[in-house]
Formats: C-alpha cells, sequence, structure tokens
C-alpha cells in the first residue's frame, strides 16, 4: 500500500497527534537550558553537576535512537509509540517532582529513552500515510516540527520558568502529551511484526560509540579537550565502540542492530549527510544568537526570543510551498538554492558589529528561515524516495541518529570556535592598546578620559572583553558558513531529477 488509502481527515488527525509528540520532544531538547540556572540553585548542586541534566538525555536518546526500526517491527509501530510517549509524559512529571540531582538525571535518562524514538517514527508514520506525490508535503509538515522545536524551547522555557517554575519545563509535557497520547491511541494505524532477535552486542558498541561521543562533545570544551584524562578515554572509548559496530554489523548482516545496506542506497546517504550539515548550522546559530544578543548587546531576553521569531515563521511558510512544488521541480534545485541561501545569511552575520539594531538580528535570521525551508523537505523525502517501505522506521531512526550527531558535534564545535577565537581576539586586541596608538587616543577623548586616569584601565578592559567577543562570534558564524558551503557538491550526487519519477519501493 502507497498511502492512498487514508483519507484526507485520517491524515490529519494522525499527523497532528505525531506531529504533536514530535514536537514535546524537540522543545525538551532545549526548553531546560534556560532553566538550569533555577535548578542549580534549588537542589543545591555545582554547574558543572547541574549539566547532566542536558548530558544525561541527549545521551539516552542518542543511544536508543537507532533501536526504533527493532521495536517498531517486534511490536508495531502503533503499540511503540503509545509506550513511547507514555513513558516519556511520566518521566517528564517525575522530573519536575524530582527533589534531588540524583532524580532527576535518573528520571532525564529516562526521558530521552522513551523520547528517543518519537522523532523518527512520527517521520516513518508520515511517510507511509501520504501517497508518493504528497510525500513531499508530508514532509514539509514534518519539517515544521522538527525546525520549530528548538526554537520554542528557550523561549517558552524562559516563560515557565521565570512567571511559574522550573518545574514546569517538565509538568507543561502532562497536558499536551496526554492530549496527543488519546488522540494517537484512536486514529495511528499499527504496522506488521516481524520477528527479530535483539543484537546486543551491537547495542552494546552503538552505546558505547554514542554514549562517549556524546561525552566527549557536551564536556570537551569546558575541560580542555585533550589535555583532560577523562576526554581522552572516552574519546578512545568511542573510536573502539564505533569500529566494533561497523565490524559487527558487517559480519551480522540482517541480523545486525540495523542493517548497513541502508546506506549503499545514495539518496539515504547523501540526504543523511545534508541534514547532518544542515544540524550544526540550524542549531549552531540558534545556540549563539542569544548568547549574542542577551551577553553581549544587552537585548532584553524577550526581545531575543523575538528575534528568533521571524526565522521559524519564514521556514514554516516556505516548507508549506516547498511541499507542493516537490514533484513539480528538480528537487535538487530547491537544495542547492536553500544551501546558497543560508550561507548567504550566514556570512551576512559576520559583518556584524556592536552597534547592530534589531533590523540587522533579524533580516539574516530570516534569510537562514528560508534556507531551511527550501532544504528540509526535499532532503527529507529523498532520503526514503528509493527505499524499501519495510525499512522506512529503521532508516528514520538512522536517518535521525545523524541529525542529532550533526547537531551534537556542531554545537561543540562552534563553542570552543567562540571561546578559542575570543581568547585569540583578546590577545591581538590587547597587543594595540599602547600610548603610541592614535586611535586609543581618538577613543578616550570621545569618553573624555586621560591616559593615566584611575578609570581607564577598567574602562578599556570591557571595551576590549566586548570586541574580542565580537570577534568570536564572526569566525563562528564564518566557520558555519563554509561549512554549509561545503556541502553544496553533494546536491549532485543525488539520483533523479524530480521526485515525482521515483518511485517508492
Amino acid at each position: 500500500m502507497d498511502g492512498s488509502q487514508y483519507s484526507t481527515r485520517e491524515r490529519i488527525l494522525i499527523s497532528v497527534a505525531v506531529m504533536t509528540a514530535t514536537m514535546m520532544q524537540l522543545i525538551d531538547t532545549t526548553i531546560v537550558n534556560v532553566a538550569l540556572p533555577h535548578m542549580q540553585g534549588s537542589l543545591g548542586t555545582t554547574r558543572g553537576e547541574i549539566s547532566w541534566v542536558l548530558t544525561t538525555y541527549l545521551v539516552s536518546s542518542g543511544i536508543f535512537m537507532p533501536l526504533t526500526g527493532y521495536f517498531a517491527d517486534k511490536w508495531g509501530q502503533r503499540r511503540f509509540l503509545l509506550l513511547s510517549m507514555s513513558g516519556f509524559v511520566i518521566s517528564s512529571m517525575l522530573c519536575g517532582l524530582s527533589i534531588s540531582l540524583q532524580e532527576i538525571v535518573l528520571f532525564r535518562l529516562a526521558q530521552g529513552v522513551f523520547g528517543a524514538a518519537l522523532v523518527p517514527l512520527s517521520q516513518s508514520i508520515m511517510v507511509q500515510i501520504f501517497p508518493v506525490e504528497k510525500r513531499g508535503q508530508a514532509m514539509a509538515l514534518w519539517g515544521v516540527g522538527v525546525l520549530l522545536g528548538p526554537i520554542i524551547g528557550p523561549t517558552l522555557g524562559g516563560f515557565l520558568t521565570q512567571h511559574l517554575s522550573w518545574r514546569w519545563t517538565f509538568f507543561v509535557n502532562l497536558p499536551v502529551g496526554l492530549g496527543a497520547l488519546a488522540l494517537a491511541a484512536a486514529v495511528v494505524p499499527d504496522s506488521p511484526r516481524r520477528e527479530r532477535s535483539m543484537d546486543w552486542a551491537g547495542f552494546l558498541y552503538l552505546a558505547m560509540a554514542i554514549g562517549g561521543l556524546q561525552f566527549v562533545l557536551d564536556r570537551g570544551n569546558e575541560d580542555g579537550w585533550f589535555a583532560s584524562r577523562i576526554i581522552l578515554v572516552m574519546s578512545v572509548m568511542a573510536i573502539l565502540g564505533f569500529v566494533a559496530f561497523i565490524d559487527h554489523a558487517l559480519r551480522k548482516k540482517d541480523k545486525a542492530l540495523f542493517n548497513l545496506s541502508i546506506f549503499k542506497d545514495r539518496n539515504f546517504t547523501t540526504a543523511s549527510l545534508l541534514i547532518s550539515a544542515m544540524g550544526l548550522g540550524m542549531y549552531g546559530a540558534t545556540l549563539l544568537s542569544p548568547e549574542l544578543l542577551e551577553g553581549l548587546l544587552k537585548y532584553p531576553a524577550l526581545t531575543s526570543g523575538l528575534v528568533l521569531v521571524p526565522r521559524g515563521l519564514v521556514a514554516m511558510l516556505t516548507m508549506m510551498v516547498v511541499g507542493r512544488l516537490i514533484g513539480k521541480i528538480d528537487a535538487r534545485i530547491l537544495i542547492g538554492l536553500g544551501i546558497l541561501i543560508f550561507s548567504t545569511g550566514l556570512f551576512v552575520m559576520t559583518r556584524y558589529n556592536l552597534n547592530i539594531d534589531v533590523f540587522w538580528a533579524v533580516w539574516p535570521m530570516t534569510l537562514l528561515g528560508l534556507g531551511m525551508g527550501l532544504i528540509f523537505p526535499p532532503v527529507s523525502t529523498i532520503a526514503y524516495a528509493t527505499l524499501p517501505r519495510e525499512i522506512s522506521s529503521e532508516a528514520a531512526g538512522v536517518f535521525n541518529l545523524l541529525r542529532t550527531i550533526g547537531s551534537a558535534v556542531g554545537i561543540s564545535i562552534v563553542s570552543t570556535i567562540l571561546t578559542r577565537q575570543t581568547q585569540v581576539s583578546w590577545n591581538q586586541l590587547g597587543g594595540h592598546i599602547n600610548a603610541s596608538n592614535p586611535a586609543l587616543q581618538h577613543f578616550l577623548q570621545q569618553l573624555g578620559l586621560r591616559l593615566h586616569a584611575t578609570i581607564t584601565p577598567y574602562v578599556l578592559g570591557i571595551e576590549l572583553s566586548r570586541q574580542a567577543n565580537m570577534q568570536g562570534f564572526i569566525d563562528s558564524f564564518q566557520f558555519m558558513a563554509w561549512v554549509f558551503l561545503a556541502t553544496f557538491p553533494l546536491v549532485f550526487f543525488m539520483k533523479g531529477a524530480s521526485l515525482k519519477n521515483m518511485k517508492y519501493q
């Protein structure tokens, strides 16, 4: 069956159910960030300890995401979806009720385990319920949830923390999750069950690889990367786990945790690489923008959150249009244009300075939204266009795992570049602060200060820090722009000029 057996009403109800679950899970990846200082004070922990609230969720989610195909086959996608949603809601409630660090870390781990399958399952279900000619629209709708979730998270988290409590960043999942659960139980179709044995060895190797990698990415910048013994140990563990998993999967083939033969499909592999790079650009920009606006330019938190809104709105509207164009226009044209526009937005941000106004903060973000809207639906559609339907859940788990890893790698690299380049710029700019520099004399004259005044070193120190930070942000934006632009040649490796000519097997 190709999805044509579902009526429009059924598709709408199923889409609402699975997309609500998807957005709930993705919002939780960022909603807690702004509440961490409040949790730290409430639970009596250090800054390093409270970061485990984020780390455990990301690690457990990453480890269990590739198991989506296995459990969907063994239990059926409907039962597995309902179990995942129920567990996510219950663990969210327990997180909100936690009274110690140990409790909240344990329940966040459970939240990551149950939430791991929600995104890939929703994507797999959306692929199944829409016919081939409408699959672009389905992926556009799915992309709206995937892109808006991380954008909404910090703003919603800040509002709930400020007006209610940090606990409501978890409690908010109860009414939303229960409503989605009731709707999913009523409308989501089941899938045929297949007997599969659990590949425990493969799971252990994958857990080592993902767990080690996520730990390194999450703590590397803070711990000084490979100057830290624990970072070295976890890096070795990640490499050994990855090599062992690949070797094991190649020997076990069909009995492995997931079949590596899916990467023989050129479209799936190319789309996976593109979505990983997109995760780097999207999450990197989402990470840096609030830090730039609030931390450096001193914008109010609400203004900082509102600056991100146009990007999300433009991305959503663009995806709705692109969803209708897929099948009529060569998908590679849409993706290539999106890459160029997204890169242009990042290059514009390299022209930032300490005097930019809100307009300059908004319109490059709008270009990022336009680029994302052009890329996401066709990439997500092409990824599954030439894969057999029976492995869609398994492929969705791998596809979303790579998107998650790309995002984690991107956040880690961008954070490191920001820190290191700020230090480099501080030293370089500081070398120009000397009595013989006419620019320094001019700067002090504008402020009505003398070089040897008591307050002058303090004023110069603040200005030096601001300028060095600004250069760090510019270097980070430039890195993301070049990395994203470097993915453009991947467009030419995709098969098929138009998705209407592709047959979903």
